[in-house]
């Protein structure tokens, strides 16, 4: 009896020892070839560490599986249409599997591993890169950021308003306009530059003054997209407060183009920014005509990135008004750059003066206005700049979720386009709109 036990006791020891030397099963094997890679998938019982590694003379691959056991057969694999020629196993002294690959091409090898999901339990995969087909992707990708790399950025010039003999209004408590407009220009200049595709500039860097037109005419040297003047409103009574946005008025259009037309150092001038048309050669009445069709449509554009802009201050606090106001502002004449004005509060009512001073504050209203503009680029960008060749182009489809308070001749305005080019781009019919709608916004 006593051998009887002794027999049992032993197989039972050996037993154990095989199980406790038994590693993770590699129990199914998967290979099929992709256009530009060839996958090899290997099943597992649990999750796996392994090695990858290539070796030459002859060309193999070599995958370490650390304490694993080969359960399916490798050789069953169809390895036609892949980079391999065979498969070969073999186990290591460290019991380790070890998968060598010998292969036919030179192959760029990556491995990564998969947890289970409703199908598929733990799996290592390895995928054979062709090379030639990686080659071509890069090469397209360096073409791709070389055609960007010839993309121009957005050009924004910020005019901080009022300055050195000029204080601007000022506060009950004695705190002057123009140095809350130097504060929240350089916060909007600061954040517009850390957005990739685009440039801002300051007209002015410090506390002095410029004159209001030669604030324009620098915007026009930087060959700017858009031109935005910081203020703060002030009024007799301290009650109003909350911010505004301003564009040209038609009559501050119509007796700009008049001034235009009058001095003759302009009639040598560019409308159009870079590469525009140029009066010098045309007569008064050609003149006087492209100047109005340039002015217009800035003032068209304004009143989008306007829109946009009061959307964003909206979400910061109190608005003085829910629309884009009009007037005849010396400071937005530029003929042929959007150009808009951001009263950013009322620095004669004490709530709004003191909050203008505040850091936190002054973040808030600039990140708004930055947000807006952005928000409006990204709809309407000029063409040639980054932000146009990656939205596809500046003719490409483009689309918006309706939401409270939106009309269609709103949204017409703030994207170009007409009323009627946009009913008929999404089937409308009448003017009725709902929150949450996506239509598709036509080219402008």
């Amino acid at each position: 009896m006593s051998t009887w036990i002794t027999r049992v006791l032993a197989s039972l020891v050996l037993m154990l020892a095989a199980v406790a030397q038994a590693g993770t099963p590699v129990d199914n094997a998967r290979i099929w070839p992709a256009t530009d890679h060839t996958r090899l998938v290997l099943e597992t019982g649990d999750s796996v560490d392994h090695r990858l590694f290539a070796l030459e003379s002859p060309r193999r691959l070599v995958i370490d599986v650390e304490q694993a056991d080969l359960e399916t057969d490798l050789g069953e694999l169809d390895l036609d249409e892949t980079p391999i020629r065979q498969i070969r196993t073999g186990r290591r002294e460290n019991g380790d599997l070890r998968v060598v690959l010998d292969m036919k091409e030179e192959v760029e090898p990556r491995s990564f591993l998969l947890k289970p999901n409703q199908k598929y339990g733990h799996r290592l995969v390895v995928d054979l890169m062709d090379l030639d087909k990686t080659r071509e992707k890069e090469q397209e990708a360096v073409l791709e950021d070389q055609s960007e790399s010839k993309q121009r950025d957005i050009i924004v010039v910020v005019d901080a308003g009022h300055g050195g003999e000029d204080p601007g209004a000022i506060g009950p408590s004695g705190v002057q306009e123009k140095h809350v407009t130097m504060e929240l220009s350089r916060r909007m200049v600061d954040r517009i530059n850390a957005m990739e595709g685009y440039e801002a500039y300051l007209t002015r860097k410090d506390d002095y003054y410029i004159g209001l037109r030669k604030r324009t005419e620098i915007a026009r040297d930087y060959n700017a997209d858009l031109f935005v003047s910081v203020h703060a409103d002030a009024f007799r009574s301290p009650r109003p407060r909350g911010a505004s946005v301003y564009a040209l008025s038609t009559d501050g259009a119509s007796s700009e183009a008049a001034r235009w037309l009058a001095e003759s150092e302009n009639s040598a001038d560019l409308i159009g920014g870079v590469g525009g048309v140029s009066l010098k050669d045309k007569d008064e009445m050609l003149a006087g005509v492209l100047l109005d069709l340039s002015m217009t449509a800035s003032i068209e554009y304004s009143m989008g990135v306007g829109s946009n802009v009061l959307e964003q201050l909206d979400s910061v606090g109190k608005l003085h008004k829910s629309s884009v106001e009009q007037a005849g502002f010396a400071v937005l004449k530029s003929p042929d750059i959007p150009s808009i004005l951001v009263e950013t509060g009322f620095i004669s009512n004490p709530t709004d003066e003191q909050r203008l001073t505040q850091a936190s504050h002054q973040r808030r209203i600039a990140d708004a206005v930055v947000a807006g503009l952005g928000r409006h680029f990204r709809a309407s960008p000029p063409p040639g700049t980054l932000i146009a060749h990656r939205q596809g182009n500046a003719e490409g489809k483009r689309e918006y979720e309706i939401r409270r308070g939106d009309t269609l001749s709103a949204i017409a305005r703030r994207n170009q386009v007409s009323v009627q080019k946009l009913k008929s781009a999404n089937d409308i019919n009448g003017e009725t709109l709902h929150i949450g709608q996506v239509i598709s916004i036509p080219s402008s």
